[in-house]
């Protein structure tokens, strides 16, 4: 069963750091790269970060070039995103998403998705 479970997500000052993880399911992890995308309240699903399935290449949304590192663990089947010097418009879900089926990487052309961790941060 394909499944991506997000974790990690709270609310933190600007200026402050978290670590998200996404554990999946080893035929889930397996998929052609993996991305980390973002909803905040009435705005559209943004696609943050991309990671390839070797871990040797990545992309990220200007707004977080810097201060965002995506990276997985194949030992575990697992995602990651840590996420420095955070400020208040990052505040949003945040979803993993796998197994990419055309398009660039942020478009939501993604087979499977997590159900989201919230990260609020505050001025």
């Amino acid at each position: 069963q394909v499944q991506l479970v997000e974790s990690g997500g709270g609310s933190v000052q600007a200026g402050g750091s978290l670590r998200l993880s996404c554990a999946a399911s080893a035929n889930t992890y397996r998929s052609n790269g993996m991305a980390w995308f973002r909803q905040a309240p009435g705005k559209e699903r943004e696609g943050v970060a991309w990671i390839s399935a070797a871990g040797d290449s990545a992309a990220y949304v200007d707004s977080v070039k810097g201060r965002f590192t995506i990276s997985r663990d194949n030992a575990k089947n697992t995602l990651y995103l840590q996420m420095n010097s955070l400020k208040p418009e990052d505040t949003a879900m945040y979803y993993c998403a796998a197994d990419r089926y055309g398009g660039r990487w942020y478009d939501l052309r993604y087979r499977y998705w997590g159900q989201g961790t919230q990260v609020t941060v505050s001025s």
